[in-house]
């Protein structure tokens, strides 16, 4: 029996389970590219439009810190410029969560040994997790390819576009291998992949904002070469054999680690605990704080982080107001009214209110997950009550949105000092609360998919986030029917600062995620534990 056998069929298993996941992404990604590339296309009809409203975009390095430099000054790049590096990231996200769920999380939970006593070789797992990410990945960038051709674009460039999110996937599908054989629990081989992940983006704004020598630092990063690719100008796609090298090389890695540990271990031994746990462990509010504190932490950080980068952004934002094409191009974003930093902020708060309602989402889920490992059940064996081991989740999914973008709020206050024409903080804070219902009803959506059908609760809770962004963030854009656009939760948020607030809408979105969130807690106290 070689290393490799069973891959094939650990691959179809694989596929088995992500067959929602995956393809909803990719739909996802795709009208993502697709739906920027068609609105500003509607906007800039040539190249001599286009040319017109890049001067702005080029010269903030707040822009090109966040979303990368443009590769050239025509239409193309232009329609693309906020999707290659968005883009890149959300697809190596999809890379590491492929690779750590097919990885380290079965082997914490057991399964992988299992799987291990059949007839199947050492490496065939792991092969089969980075082959189904890889092609999920490839996947993403001929889709996205396909998507802008379709729409008008030119074809050399639509294919460095792809190749540019195929990079980042390829570094993150190697990078979350490795970091699967450095740990023995599935949240710190999260943290590893995710922390690099973030340090690429750093690096790659540092580099692509210094200038002159310091420039070269973004060669160092995987997110860098996605925006060396220059698509739609340079098109270097000479660029994916160093992606294409590095993934080699980790994967070597991967599996040179891999031989040299046990099943169940890591590289890096586990720390022991304290010797008694701190009496908050006996209550299920503060077990459950236990196990989410250190993603809370890591989202907190990110949005402290995002938070002082718009900050300092939206001061030179006002710049962009002279060219009315711009304006129009950010209502389309996400935009509604006001001046045009309120325009921008309404645009930035659309897409960041997606990352809160992610991490909401991931609490939501983790009963889920807790009842699937085995983990659940002995502590509902005492005196613990369903009712109170659901509602410590439930109060911590649907309290991480809420202080992440009240947290982002008071940061972009702070650090704007309110200069020109930014809101003030009240504004700001009531901007990023009132994104707070639609996220309030997707969370409760995945939080009833946990307590009722836990098996399938990870599909639902990201299939319908997918949905719910497609339709209400990108639905208009694309051009969908607005009954179809207003199945979505976001659809009915008021675009905050600039636009006027309804309390009808609130108030039905409110008691949609209270009537949702009640199913959960009566699914949940009924059905017998999985």
């Amino acid at each position: 029996m070689s290393s490799l056998t069973g891959t094939g069929t650990l691959l179809r298993l694989a596929w088995r389970r992500d067959r929602i996941l995956i393809p909803t992404s990719l739909l996802a990604l795709t009208a993502l590219s697709v739906g920027s590339a068609q609105a500003t296309i509607d906007l800039y009809p040539t190249d001599e439009a286009a040319r017109s409203g890049l001067g702005a975009v080029l010269a903030n390095p707040s822009i090109i810190a966040m979303y990368g430099p443009i590769g050239a000054e025509n239409r193309d790049s232009l329609s693309v410029f906020k999707t290659v590096l968005m883009g890149a990231v959300f697809v190596g996200l999809l890379a590491y969560a492929v690779v750590r769920r097919h990885t380290r999380v079965e082997e914490e939970v057991g399964r992988l040994e299992l799987v291990g006593a059949g007839v199947v070789g050492r490496r065939a797992p792991l092969t089969a997790a980075m082959t189904l990410a890889s092609l999920a990945v490839v996947g993403a960038g001929l889709l996205s390819t396909v998507g802008l051709i379709a729409v008008g674009l030119d074809a050399t460039g639509s294919i460095a576009m792809g190749v540019a999110w195929v990079i980042a996937g390829f570094a993150m599908v190697g990078i979350t291998a490795v970091a699967a054989q450095l740990t023995t629990s599935a949240r710190a081989c999260a943290g590893i992949a995710l922390s690099a992940l973030a340090a690429m983006f750093v690096i790659r704004a540092i580099g692509d904002t210094a200038g002159g020598s310091v420039e070269v630092i973004s060669w160092a990063s995987p997110l860098g070469w996605a925006s060396k690719v220059g698509a739609y100008g340079a098109n270097r796609f000479w660029i994916l054999g160093l992606a294409v090298l590095l993934a080699g090389a980790l994967v070597s890695l991967a599996f040179s680690l891999l031989d040299r540990r046990d099943i169940g271990s890591g590289v890096f031994p586990s720390r022991p605990g304290p010797a008694r746990a701190g009496a908050s462990l006996g209550t299920p509010l503060g077990l459950v704080w236990r196990l989410d504190r250190p993603a809370a932490i890591g989202w907190l950080a990110a949005f402290v982080i995002l938070g002082a980068v718009l900050g300092g952004l939206v001061t030179s934002v006002a710049d962009m107001a002279s060219d009315q094409s711009v304006v129009d191009m950010l209502k389309k974003l996400g935009g509604s009214a006001g001046t045009i930093t309120d325009i921008f902020l309404a645009t930035e708060l659309a897409f960041v209110g997606i990352a809160a309602t992610a991490a909401g989402i991931s609490l939501a889920l983790r009963p889920a997950a807790e009842e699937r490992a085995g983990r659940a059940e002995p502590i509902l064996a005492t005196a613990t009550s369903r009712t109170s081991w659901l509602g410590a989740h439930a109060l911590h999914a649907f309290a991480l949105p809420a202080a992440l973008l009240l947290a982002l709020g008071l940061v972009v206050a702070l650090v704007s000092g309110g200069q020109g024409d930014v809101p003030g903080m009240g504004a700001l804070l009531g901007a990023a609360a009132a994104r707070l219902p639609a996220i309030a009803v997707m969370v409760s959506v995945a939080l009833l998919a946990a307590a009722a059908v836990p098996s399938r609760a990870s599909a639902i809770g990201w299939g319908a986030l997918a949905a719910a962004f497609g339709l209400g963030e990108l639905g208009t854009t694309i051009g969908l029917p607005d009954w179809i656009v207003t199945i979505s939760p976001f659809a009915h948020v008021p675009q905050l600062p600039g636009g006027a607030w309804s309390a009808t809408p609130t108030i039905v979105l409110c008691a949609i995620a209270a009537a949702l969130t009640g199913l959960a807690f009566t699914a949940y106290r009924l059905r017998d534990a999985a």
